[in-house]
């Protein structure tokens, strides 16, 4: 594919797309209605991710399920359900209904998790000031798996959903997905792990790699933290053939696709290169979300 005209936000003129940068995936956008504010609703924010060359969509919303408002959207566009106090935290009926609607993907605790709670003076949480849910417990005091969260990953398993880490740590990341392969859950999505609330290390990242799971590589996170933090040091230090994409693009007070996809899409080329780029954020995302 040649080139994509340079898209127009706030009326400049911005960077072209890499020419490989045609039917991309994209696993984390958000829109409203929202108890936060986005740049548009469903079809503006559809409208906008297709202008900037993706194909493959997933609507994420931190206060339940996506799935009806995906089908509703038509082709290329998947929900699911994010399992914050709204739903009932650890409801395996939840992930049931969602996945038999359609949905694809079953995130952790986001605004609900007790990382997120101890972390929300973070400057990478600012998004999210002023909106508060109840705390949803994943791990015990004995530091494992609480026994109620088995019968969720049971049903990820039945359906081969992808299950994403939302807002736990890098350490109760290891802990869940461990268990999670012990119970056939085949997909595994850590959400943008280099987030600094997220603790992530070095020995978090070997067990991470060891049970194959995927790290997302994302927009908000890399203009949110410092060099330091950035999403895409992963490509220097995790396994490319692990590496997916999920720009969490969506919040009003941060740059929409058009003007934060190319510029980002860039520094990923310089990175890895353009094929592995372009398999990143197309063949590498999609074939991690669907069957």
């Amino acid at each position: 594919m040649s080139g994509v005209p340079a898209h127009q936000a706030s009326g400049a003129a911005l960077d072209e797309l890499p020419e490989w940068a045609a039917d991309m995936a994209d696993l984390h956008a958000h829109a409203s209605p929202s108890l936060l504010p986005r740049h548009g609703d469903d079809r503006a924010t559809l409208a906008a991710e297709r202008a900037a060359g993706f194909t493959t969509v997933v609507l994420k919303a931190h206060e339940g399920s996506t799935v009806e408002r995906a089908a509703a959207a038509g082709d290329g566009v998947y929900g699911g359900v994010v399992l914050n106090s709204p739903v009932g935290g650890a409801n395996p009926d939840a992930v049931e209904v969602a996945a038999r609607l359609g949905g694809r993907v079953v995130w952790m605790p986001t605004v609900s998790a007790r990382t997120h709670k101890a972390g929300a003076s973070s400057p990478e949480l600012s998004v999210h000031r002023g909106f508060e849910l109840r705390p949803v417990d994943v791990i015990g005091d004995d530091g494992a798996l609480r026994p109620e969260w088995f019968d969720v990953l049971d049903v990820v398993a039945d359906h081969d959903l992808l299950l994403a880490s939302g807002h736990l740590s890098a350490h109760e990341t290891v802990v869940l997905f461990t268990q999670a392969r012990r119970r056939g859950v085949r997909r595994l999505l850590v959400n943008h792990p280099k987030m600094a609330f997220l603790h992530w290390n070095d020995e978090a990242a070997r067990a991470l790699r060891d049970v194959g799971a995927y790290l997302e590589l994302g927009i908000l996170p890399d203009l949110l933290g410092g060099p330091a933090q950035a999403s895409l040091t992963l490509t220097r230090t995790y396994p490319r053939s692990l590496l997916v994409f999920g720009g969490d693009l969506g919040h009003a007070d941060h740059p929409p696709p058009a003007a934060a996809v190319a510029p980002w899409l860039h520094k990923l080329q310089r990175h890895v290169g353009p094929a592995r780029a372009a398999a990143i954020m197309t063949t590498q995302t999609r074939s991690l979300l669907l069957p």
